[in-house]
């Protein structure tokens, strides 16, 4: 380990003394926000970037381990949905004094849970629309606008998203998705890192095919 330091994934501050970088787990309070180890915001708190969350609507977001967040990021949730079956959209039913209940969850363009998957980097100032699915390795371009589901180890940018190309080939992304270096334990990812940083793809390729065929016959 570096410096004979282990890494923490319950420290908030991973770099010393710098306040602008946080492991989000650690700080999450509402049990509807969902982060795993590792993932970071170039912020020094994260839940004011995860807007119009309101309780009654049940809604999750949900953040897989070791994704990187930058500053400005913001994750639109459900309620910021109104009404789109009548013939005012206006929320009268959120407002002191109009007579209106709240309309029937059928009403409601609610589109469920957030996900985002694992090792995914989302740019500078992109907003996620509720009930968007990131797969794991994407990587979102700074100041997209991402209203539609994205694949595993895909780029996408601009307003709306669209898909710029995939990182790698399609065998590649499918070992890596088979070979989810994420949920392996500290001591192993840190032994991985030669590999997870080498532009060496072919050679990538190769080491975590046998690793994979290895671990098949254990």
């Amino acid at each position: 380990m570096k410096n004979g330091i282990r890494p923490n994934p319950n420290a908030i501050h991973p770099i010393p003394g710098y306040d602008k970088e946080i492991y989000v787990k650690p700080t999450i309070h509402n049990p509807n926000i969902i982060v795993g180890d590792f993932t970071y915001i170039a912020d020094s708190e994260f839940e004011s970037h995860v807007t119009h969350h309101y309780e009654w609507n049940g809604d999750k977001l949900i953040i897989g381990k070791f994704c990187q967040i930058a500053a400005g990021v913001e994750f639109v949730m459900n309620g910021a949905n109104h009404q789109m079956n009548a013939v005012s959209t206006f929320p009268f039913y959120t407002l002191e004094g109009w007579d209106m209940d709240p309309p029937a969850a059928s009403d409601m363009p609610i589109k469920g849970d957030t996900v985002i998957g694992n090792d995914v980097w989302i740019g500078q100032n992109a907003v996620i629309l509720p009930g968007v699915h990131i797969s794991d390795g994407a990587i979102i371009g700074a100041n997209s606008i991402v209203g539609s589901n994205v694949p595993p180890y895909t780029i996408v940018a601009g307003n709306p998203a669209r898909e710029t190309r995939k990182r790698f080939d399609a065998d590649l992304i499918q070992l890596l998705l088979d070979f989810k270096w994420w949920d392996k334990s500290i001591e192993e990812i840190n032994q991985l890192i030669p590999l997870l940083t080498s532009g060496d793809l072919e050679k990538v390729k190769a080491e975590i095919s046998e690793r994979l065929c290895e671990n098949s016959l254990t």
